[in-house]
């Protein structure tokens, strides 16, 4: 196409003769590449084989799908997508009038993989020899040939000759893009067809072997044989009427009749002898080994399991499509940037998307990086294809980590820790994460009770309410059932409570831990996230449990349909309007107290005493205010009673009770000893 709008060039060699004919000459007349399977190979029978056409198609899809952007590297660092480069568009958006990116993309790969280069022709501005368009070159009019120059040195020519449409042109190095494969020479990459002949020819030849078996009532050839003499005419009968009647699927069973001592008599190998399947199922293999990708990625799973595919695909992408995307963008670099522009300018792709994992793994991860400061709430949002929230932008800094050099002394550390302790900077810390932290979890909790009653109300309406105008049988077990689903350990709910609540506990308790050990004089840091990690999750499972709980509850006490839409939708009301609140204040009494427990324990404190706060409206902490244990033990054991101020007034202890809160609304403190 390219073609049409620059001056036909005058060629640079001789065409094709008969003293030196081209290969594809020589494959014309050969019939293609020769291969012991005796099958004819060339580039379009080659395609035909559906392993390798896979394969193919995998790689340029995958590269084809990647996003491709031109970045403009900044000072001192950093990089920002340069949209105002005439290239941006071209290789991201539209390359020419009739392609998208991914179309030339693909094309030009296809033609790599299996010709071995993939070239496009580029049409530049007249006068500013800006690039403007890109045009793949069809590879089997494309001869890459290396020319001695006037100068002494060598270059790149690239003969094209379409005698159809009466083109015939030699293309300069600089107004190509060429995409070269593995090659001897480092100009030309292999022809993988021509060099994969006989593993595609097999993998043919089986496919052939496959149709005619079944065209023959899936049974092997054999023979007719007579008692007497037959001439030639005669046998010639025989066998056609005995093909006309017998060959074919659609002629299977018919009852043969042999008349005049006519016996039949089989000679073929049988299908299983000639390991049939076990053939085919090796050149998929084969085929997949000569693209190297993973043999999974052409449907081949014999191999592949739950446990090893993410595996399989991790390595597809670092082995076999790594080193194309390299490929495409040196020759981005090298080949349509100015020598000028090269150290401002280059492009990259985007694998993201082929390394998503699932959920979980990926909310674990953006958990450590917003930790430790190197991804922005937006950050986060971004990858996960959100919109931006107001304040997303900031980034946090554990409050246990300074820059390197900037340690202070041991002096100065027990100076700090005298001065905090005398001016009570404990627990104006205590109180700020508090508020700090109490705040982001009644806002992650509504969004979980929002994300319950819409879950929950979808549910009613499609096991407890009739659609109108139409008959539904309402179920209360269906009901029940698709609640144990909701709230399961891998349940929708399960997922937000743990993807909202790892990354936040996780910071409250690097936080506290900071406190902790500055409280103490503990200089080295002390790693809490493994703790966190346990602590979430236990508190995520408690609290789906409980959901859970409720709501089955209350289906299996109520009568009627009516009656439990009724109380589960009350209930769903008092968690939105009262857990969140509830949900902050256990959280903000109970986690800082258990960390910084775990962070003392870390320094070698031995002691821990009971601290009773807003004692007057708290009998039971009133009892335990003052209390010294070892910090291993419990301060209340599991069964044991916390007497009250008045008669019988007793609080039995449900677990093991090592800090507080030791009831809803406790606000005591641990501190050390």
């Amino acid at each position: 196409m390219g073609f049409l709008r620059q001056a036909v060039r005058a060629t640079a060699g001789p065409l094709s003769g008969m003293a030196t004919p081209e290969k594809w000459v020589e494959d014309w007349f050969r019939g293609g590449t020769a291969n012991s399977a005796g099958i004819r190979v060339d580039q379009d029978t080659a395609l035909t084989y559906a392993p390798l056409f896979a394969g193919v198609r995998v790689i340029s899809e995958d590269l084809a799908g990647l996003p491709l952007h031109l970045y403009e590297r900044l000072v001192p660092r950093g990089k920002e997508r340069a949209r105002t480069h005439p290239l941006y568009a071209l290789l991201h958006d539209q390359p020419n009038p009739m392609m998208t990116s991914v179309q030339l993309r693909e094309t030009l790969q296809g033609h790599a993989l299996t010709w071995g280069n993939g070239v496009a022709q580029l049409v530049t501005h007249p006068r500013t020899g800006v690039i403007e368009e890109i045009w793949p070159l069809r590879p089997d009019r494309l001869r890459i040939c290396v020319r001695r120059t006037g100068a002494g040195s060598f270059e790149r020519v690239y003969q094209y000759r379409d005698e159809v449409n009466g083109i015939s042109a030699t293309l300069l190095a600089d107004e190509v893009l060429h995409i070269g494969g593995l090659g001897f020479d480092g100009v030309r990459g292999y022809n993988v067809v021509e060099h994969a002949a006989n593993a595609i020819g097999l993998g043919l030849a089986t496919e052939h072997f496959g149709a005619k078996f079944f065209s023959n009532n899936s049974a092997p050839g054999g023979a007719l044989s007579h008692p007497g003499n037959l001439s030639p005419e005669a046998r010639k009968r025989m066998a056609t009427d005995w093909e006309n009647i017998h060959s074919g699927i659609d002629r299977a069973h018919r009852v043969a009749i042999l008349e005049e001592g006519v016996t039949w008599q089989q000679v073929g190998i049988p299908n299983d002898a000639a390991q049939f399947l076990e053939t085919r199922r090796m050149q998929v293999t084969e085929i997949a080994r000569w693209l190297r990708i993973p043999p999974h990625k052409i449907g081949d799973l014999e191999r592949a399991t739950f446990s090893n595919i993410e595996q399989q695909q991790l390595d597809y992408v670092a082995s076999a499509l790594n080193v194309w995307l390299v490929r495409w963008e040196q020759a981005i670099l090298t080949q349509l940037l100015l020598p000028e522009e090269r150290e401002r300018y280059y492009a990259e792709h985007l694998v993201d998307s082929l390394l998503r994992g699932d959920t979980l793994t990926r909310f674990q991860a953006y958990a450590i990086g917003r930790q430790w400061g190197w991804l922005s709430a937006n950050d986060i949002r971004d990858r996960e294809n959100e919109n931006p929230v107001e304040g997303g932008d900031d980034y946090l800094v554990p409050m246990n980590m300074i820059p390197a050099g900037r340690a202070r002394t041991r002096e100065d550390r027990a100076a700090y820790v005298r001065a905090r302790l005398l001016a009570g900077r404990s627990g104006a810390v205590r109180a700020s994460l508090t508020e700090q932290y109490g705040a982001r979890i009644r806002a992650s909790d509504e969004a979980i009770a929002a994300l319950e009653a819409e879950k929950v109300g979808a549910l009613i309406a499609e096991h407890l309410v009739p659609e109108r105008g139409r008959l539904r049988t309402r179920s209360v077990s269906g009901f029940l059932a698709a609640l144990g689903v909701l709230y399961s350990t891998e349940g929708p709910i399960t997922e937000a409570l743990a993807a909202a609540w790892l990354p936040l506990f996780t910071a409250y308790a690097a936080d506290v831990a900071t406190d902790a050990a500055d409280e103490v004089g503990h200089e080295e840091d002390v790693d809490l996230s493994v703790w966190a990690r346990a602590y979430t999750l236990a508190h995520v499972a408690y609290q789906v449990a409980s959901s859970l709980g409720q709501l089955s509850k209350i289906t299996q006490s109520k009568d009627t349909p009516e009656d439990i839409v009724a109380g589960v939708l009350e209930r769903l009301q008092k968690w939105q309007a009262e857990r969140p609140e509830q949900t902050a204040r256990w959280e903000t009494s109970q986690l800082p107290n258990a960390a910084a427990r775990e962070t003392w324990k870390a320094a070698g404190v031995t002691q821990v005493k009971w601290v009773a706060r807003g004692s007057e409206h708290c009998p039971y902490c009133t009892k335990l205010d003052g209390t010294v244990r070892e910090i291993d033990l419990p301060f209340v054991a599991k069964g044991a009673e916390v007497e009250g101020d008045e008669e019988n007034e007793k609080l039995v202890a449900k677990r093991d009770t090592f800090h507080p809160p030791v009831h809803p609304g406790c606000q005591c403190e641990l501190v050390p000893v």
